[in-house]
């Protein structure tokens, strides 16, 4: 692969495919430099700042209570898990390469 090709392929964006929670990797398919579509290997997605609630899970409430009549209820509160983000499959995705033939990949986040 020419120096040229290499560079033109270092900064992709795709739609994922698949996420593997466990390694933070997912692997992404391309369709957008006209050929058919090509699925990656296991993309290494960035770390970020934790400030994603993790998905379906409970969400963190100040202790409060309130109403009256049928809208009346006891204090209560909801713990919450901060998680960082990790794609889920159909997001849209922005990826670099390192500029090698066969170089490693990331997910540098959602667009």
């Amino acid at each position: 692969m020419s120096e040229l090709s290499v560079l033109k392929n270092m900064v992709r964006t795709g739609i994922v495919s698949s996420v593997n929670a466990g390694n933070r990797t997912a692997r992404v398919t391309f369709s957008d430099k006209g050929e058919s579509p090509i699925v990656s290997g296991e993309l290494k997605v960035l770390k970020n700042a934790p400030f994603i609630p993790a998905q379906n899970a409970p969400q963190r409430t100040e202790t409060e209570s309130g109403g009256s009549g049928d809208a009346a209820f006891a204090g209560h509160s909801h713990a919450v898990k901060i998680s960082p983000w990790l794609p889920s499959p159909g997001d849209y995705v922005l990826c670099i390469y390192l500029p090698t033939e066969d170089g490693d990949g990331f997910v540098i986040g959602g667009i």
